[in-house]
């Protein structure tokens, strides 16, 4: 099938843009106190629970679930949906545990609950991190898997084109602060839903068709199941001497019961639990409010493998049984299963996956000038600065990251395509993550923490990580106490990156525990704990009850 789109579809998708930006408009116009910095970063008290759960899915879902993700789901099948359930099963801990500590002590930033907890030079260490985290990988990713689904989309080569249209659109939205992000994010994950889900409806009727078993869509799901069995597994097995390539390639990526046993925990609880572009959403609501919405971002998120997975093995299949030809490696399934589609549900398509592009880039911008602006531009450069000032920094940094990040998307400096998008992501986030949520999760629940043991966890951590990743195979060679590695594709023996995230957790908060165990018994900072902060309303209880008995009804079926 010809991959452009008609006219028919182009119109889907110009609709879809003039009612975001409308409504964009309509919530800057009437809702938005643009000068006051409180409002402009985080709405302060202005988002409904369905708000903030709807733009905490936005934000999260992006190029790298629908193109890393699908790819992923291409090459290893159903366990890469562990990134999704398992952080469904997070959400709830954050909801419960996490989110009475942050409101109950006032907390906008993640660099104020370091400052706060800890002191201010663990705060800007902190601060310097994120913003060069959230801008080389999170934007540089998004950029480029985002551009090269929607230039595989329309045909052509308009690579670099589409790449500055979703800057500028995202930047549009951005520049109107929190509110207008929070409020377009309920189109855009209504969109995202509609269009992932009739997208993987579609393409499933396509796999029945093709194979001969009719145009249901629950017959083509039968297909995949009886063509990939080997795809619906959530634990891979650890490979055994004379494994293939493939089957060592997929370990290292998804290491079977090391993945479980920390690893996942780790980097899914750093990321919903200690990340300010998905934490800032619930900041500035009460807590009931904060916890229904993150509540329900997680029963949204029991459905994302559906919309961004599964297409990857409905790829494979038709890849393997020659009804489908990839232009490119694993990162183009989606792209390839998009060409598949009726010119006009390409139009829907394309608005699912520029909804989810554009939301999840204007969070990452908001959180990068929030962190900016008010923990290192008012802490640091002007501490008189008035609110109007503090604002105008923020839009003027939200411009600056993205600049940059196209800068090094525009050739792919980082390597982003050859390492495969989903990987990319989670790799190198993972070097600052044992670190980071050892630091947050003792500076919580643990008095004794003192800033020493923040400031060395954090370096440390990183260290560590690195040493892990990089250099422990050189120095230990391919097999110890702590680790296997395996040969990747190049030939050169790696070991499972959450292998080394959950090495690295575990030897930082020793460290930090000996650090702080030689300070005083109790930090005078320590943040006071009380009962109450932690109980739940009926509401809530159902939901979590729920969320859970749906997470064992998959598990049981899959594992």
């Amino acid at each position: 099938m010809n991959s452009t789109l008609s006219m028919g579809g182009i119109s889907v998708f110009v609709i879809y843009f003039i009612i975001v930006a409308l409504y964009g408009y309509y919530v800057y116009k009437k809702k938005s106190k643009v000068n006051d910095s409180k409002n402009f970063f985080l709405a302060e008290g202005s988002l409904t629970w369905w708000a903030i759960g709807a733009s905490i899915i936005a934000s999260n879902i992006s190029a790298e679930q629908f193109i890393g993700m699908s790819g992923e789901g291409f090459f290893a099948g159903i366990a890469v949906a562990v990134y999704e359930w398992l952080g469904a099963a997070v959400l709830i801990l954050v909801a419960v545990f996490f989110m009475p500590v942050y409101i109950k002590n006032k907390i906008y930033t993640m660099p104020q609950f370091l400052k706060n907890r800890y002191n201010g030079s663990v705060a800007l260490i902190m601060s310097v991190f994120w913003i060069f985290l959230y801008v080389f990988i999170n934007l540089t990713s998004i950029l480029y898997l985002g551009a090269l689904a929607i230039n595989g989309l329309i045909g052509g080569d308009y690579f670099h084109i589409v790449m500055i249209c979703l800057a500028v659109f995202a930047i549009i939205i951005t520049l109107g602060g929190m509110r207008v992000i929070g409020y377009t994010d309920v189109i855009q994950v209504g969109v995202l839903i509609i269009g992932g889900l009739a997208t993987t409806y579609m393409t499933l009727t396509i796999v029945g068709e093709k194979f001969g078993v009719g145009s249901e869509a629950i017959a083509g799901f039968k297909v995949l199941l009886r063509e990939a069995p080997e795809h619906f597994h959530l634990m891979l097995a650890k490979p055994k001497p004379g494994a293939s390539q493939v089957d060592i390639n997929k370990y290292l990526i998804l290491p079977a019961v090391g993945m479980y046993a920390a690893g996942q925990w780790i980097s899914n609880l750093n990321y919903w639990g200690c990340n300010q572009y998905i934490t800032q959403r619930a900041l500035g609501a009460d807590l009931q409010t904060a916890r229904t919405g993150i509540l329900f971002a997680s029963l949204l998120k029991i459905l994302m493998p559906v919309i961004v997975m599964l297409p990857g093995i409905i790829a494979y299949v038709l890849y393997k049984g020659g009804h489908l030809q990839l232009t490119g490696g694993k990162d183009s399934a989606y792209s390839a299963i998009l060409s598949l589609l009726p010119p006009e549900l390409k139009g829907l398509a394309a608005a699912a996956l520029t909804a989810a592009i554009v939301a999840s880039l204007a969070g990452k911008c908001n959180s990068i000038s929030t962190i900016f602006t008010l923990d290192i531009y008012k802490k640091h450069i002007n501490t008189l600065s008035s609110e109007q000032r503090m604002v105008w920094t923020g839009r003027i940094a939200i411009v600056i990251s993205m600049v940059v990040a196209v800068l090094f998307t525009w050739n792919d400096l980082l390597g982003i395509g050859r390492a495969g998008g989903y990987t990319f992501v989670q790799k190198y986030t993972s070097y600052i993550s044992p670190g980071v949520f050892a630091t947050f999760i003792l500076g919580m629940f643990w008095k004794r923490t003192n800033s020493i043991a923040a400031f060395t966890g954090i370096i440390f951590g990183f260290v560590i990580s690195v040493f892990f990743n990089e250099f422990a195979v050189k120095v230990f060679g391919p097999e110890t106490i702590l680790y296997t590695a395996f040969p990747n594709m190049d030939g050169i023996y790696e070991i499972p990156f959450f292998i080394c995230l959950s090495w690295s957790f575990i030897i930082t908060v020793l460290v930090m525990v000996g650090t702080s165990i030689l300070g005083p018994r109790i930090n005078p900072k320590a943040f006071e704990l009380d009962a109450e902060m932690f109980k739940l309303k009926p509401s809530s209880i159902v939901l979590i009850v729920s969320i859970m008995l749906l997470l064992i009804a998959i598990y049981a079926r899959f594992w």
